[in-house]
């Protein structure tokens, strides 16, 4: 049987991601063989391509970490899944708790095949279960997106119901951050330099959003907003370019989780010294997360009803359409390709 396959033949455009026909594979022993439903892009994905992601990908590689089918075949050796049950993929395979090691970095779409594809062939360790409540879609977004932001809301020093959260940002990690912030009973401020979105962050729970684009001194109006104690968490979707107003915005011992590193005017992360000398600020990276923590994070989704933010959903002949879409930059939530019909 033949199968739809996108394949990156060249990096640097989002022409190089090719279409094609290939044999539908066989899941070893430990394997199962999932039908993609769904895929959800994020901005890892445009870095994978375009070369400015810091793990080199692998030519020809089946593009796209996030996704989400059911199980259509099974290995003489699999125990943990049977046909039809509904799955996502760990970002890392096969980082399953603890620290990361240097035989754990293989990624989803950029050192192995991800779920820009028909059908996926995954390790029955790698895969989780998704909520019963979630449409395929919605599913699709969980493995870095959500669990993203779940490591950056849960991972580090534990909080508090009433502290505050800050949010920079309306794409698929700073959406997820403001659901599940407000869900642990937290306080957002979300940062946003597109005024027509103020609404719709309000909307999603946001107790206060600052319009970046009038206000370019945010991190100031932010310590005001919380009466000058200053914010708990910062998520650092933006970085290195709001550093300076992240570390504004932080209380004495607040904490900014640091997401992207990359960008094209300011390659070098610059903590200015006359901000960071009166903190006791913690600057935290992440790398996604753990399968545990994806298992323990789709429990808190399942148990709340959580339910993704979908911006736009493109069929998967339209999958370059797609990367350009996110690419634009003026999204809010997640970007899908569904699976081909």
């Amino acid at each position: 049987m033949a199968v739809q396959t996108y394949r990156i033949e060249r990096f640097g455009s989002i022409e190089g991601i090719v279409l094609g026909e290939e044999s539908q594979p066989e899941p070893g022993a430990n394997e199962i063989l999932v039908r993609v439903r769904a895929a959800s892009l994020n901005r890892r994905d445009l870095m994978i391509l375009y070369g400015q992601y810091p793990l080199p990908p692998v030519a020809g590689v089946v593009p796209v970490s996030d996704g989400a089918g059911e199980v259509t075949a099974l290995g003489s050796e699999v125990r943990r899944f049977k046909a039809g049950d509904r799955v996502t993929g760990s970002y890392f395979p096969r980082w399953r708790d603890g620290r990361l090691n240097n035989d754990q970095l293989d990624q989803l779409g950029c050192t192995i095949d991800g779920m820009l594809t028909e059908f996926v062939l995954m390790n029955e360790e790698s895969a989780v279960s998704v909520p019963k409540h979630l449409s395929w879609g919605e599913a699709a977004t969980l493995s870095c997106g959500g669990l993203t932001a779940w490591n950056a809301l849960v991972g580090g020093e534990p909080g508090s119901a009433g502290q505050t959260v800050l949010t920079i940002g309306t794409g698929s990690v700073s959406i997820f951050a403001l659901q599940m912030a407000r869900l642990m009973g937290y306080r957002v401020i979300a940062v946003t330099s597109r005024a027509e979105k103020i609404e719709k962050l309000k909307e999603l729970g946001a107790d206060h959003v600052i319009d970046s684009s009038s206000t370019p001194e945010w991190g100031s109006l932010a310590q005001e907003l919380t009466g000058g104690e200053g914010v708990d968490l910062v998520i650092e979707t933006r970085g290195p370019d709001t550093i300076q107003q992240s570390l504004t915005a932080t209380g004495r011992y607040g904490q900014i989780v640091l997401l992207i590193t990359e960008s094209e005017q300011t390659p070098d992360l610059v903590i200015p010294g006359h901000v960071y000398a009166r903190k006791l600020t913690t600057i935290r990276r992440i790398f996604v997360g753990t399968r545990a923590s994806l298992e323990a994070m789709i429990k808190a989704v399942s148990t709340k009803h959580l339910r993704p933010v979908i911006d736009r959903t493109f069929t998967f002949d339209k999958a370059h359409e797609a990367y350009a879409y996110l690419e634009a930059g003026d999204v809010f939530g997640n970007v899908l390709i569904s699976g081909v019909a």
